[in-house]
């Protein structure tokens, strides 16, 4: 486990980086396992701070921005992968029905513009929400176990 938690920290980010691909890569695009993987993130992230720093207000620190720069790697894969078919939305001629996204809203057009919004802004936030949770969460349990046992 020490070794898992003391890897370099651009190794680290690079194993990410591929566990993200793969993650996007499992959905089809959709980046639902990014975001139960941020979890296991923010898990990753919460036990790393605390081998790094001295005081708590360090570690929430190094906590949130860990888990912003996880959230950006997400979002950047997310605006290459979707980014292009939004060129579509100036296609006058273009039939958003046989897309293949579901048409919750009343018009094909403003489902496709609210897809696109889902995957590609509100997707990588929710990663991040689910980061933060959890390393905030295993930051209380450790840091409650830590002030007990003195």
């Amino acid at each position: 486990m020490d070794r898992f938690l003391t890897l370099n920290s651009r190794i680290a980010f690079a194993i990410y980086i591929v566990a993200d691909v793969v993650c996007v890569g499992m959905g089809m695009g959709v980046p639902i396992f990014c975001i139960g993987f941020g979890f296991f993130v923010g898990w990753y992230i919460a036990l790393r701070a605390i081998r790094g720093a001295s005081n708590v207000r360090q570690i929430l620190r190094t906590v949130l921005v860990h888990a912003v720069a996880t959230s950006v790697v997400t979002f950047m894969g997310l605006a290459l992968l979707w980014g292009p078919t939004i060129q579509l939305l100036f296609d006058p001629g273009y039939d958003f029905a046989n897309f293949g996204i579901p048409l919750i809203l009343f018009d094909p057009r403003l489902s496709f513009v609210g897809w696109l919004a889902l995957m590609i802004f509100i997707s990588p936030f929710l990663q991040l929400l689910t980061t933060l949770f959890s390393s905030y969460l295993t930051l209380s349990v450790l840091l409650k176990e830590e002030s007990s046992a003195v």
